[in-house]
């Protein structure tokens, strides 16, 4: 089942998620290591620029009540999923976007990108779960002495998840998730598929 807890009014996301073929119905294995008849893959909807832009600019409407806007220089996302989020945030804002990538287990700065000291940053992620690769880039802008104002994502899957800076999203969605020794679907025989970025076993 899925349940939303809360939406961004005028978003009508959870339509578009249904409408954009990014709610998938299967048997998946989570990167958690949890298994759900649910998953997200964010990339469906970001293969709409139009909709993405629209959303960009509701998500710097929900964070500029707090951040001021015209200071952040440099939009940052974690590779893959965040990448285009993060390139439209930065396009609706007129801010600079880079991304970190996974080399060895461990996010980094690449391809000549460069974070300088004093930076404003927000950090984009399109869906966030554990909040483990976000934590990950937060902590590259800190060691290169830039200030993380803020954490912007599509969805928020998480369980009151809090990172060392203000985190808002556009959707937060409640889904069941088990135990693979308390999987019906396992118990059933069906195929069991890995569309994660990181698989767990």
């Amino acid at each position: 089942m899925i349940k939303v807890i809360n939406e961004v009014k005028g978003t009508n996301l959870f339509k578009i998620l249904k409408d954009t073929g990014s709610i998938m119905e299967g048997h998946f294995q989570l990167t958690s290591g949890y298994h759900s008849n649910y998953y997200l893959q964010c990339a469906r909807l970001l293969q709409y620029p139009g909709i993405t832009f629209k959303l960009a600019n509701k998500g710097l409407g929900v964070i500029k009540e707090k951040v001021e806007l015209n200071k952040v220089n440099t939009v940052v996302s974690p590779a893959v999923g965040g990448i285009q989020w993060g390139y439209m945030l930065a396009y609706a804002g007129g801010y600079r976007m880079v991304f970190a990538e996974r080399k060895n287990k461990k996010m980094e700065l690449r391809r000549g990108f460069e974070i300088k000291k004093d930076e404003e940053i927000i950090v984009a992620e399109d869906v966030v779960t554990t909040g483990g690769s976000v934590s990950e880039v937060i902590d590259i802008c800190k060691g290169y002495g830039a200030k993380v104002k803020a954490v912007v994502s599509i969805v928020d899957r998480s369980e009151n998840l809090k990172f060392e800076c203000p985190y808002y999203y556009l959707i937060n969605l409640n889904i069941d998730k088990y135990p693979p020794s308390r999987c019906e679907l396992c118990r059933k025989n069906y195929p069991l598929e890995y569309p994660g970025s990181r698989k767990k076993f």
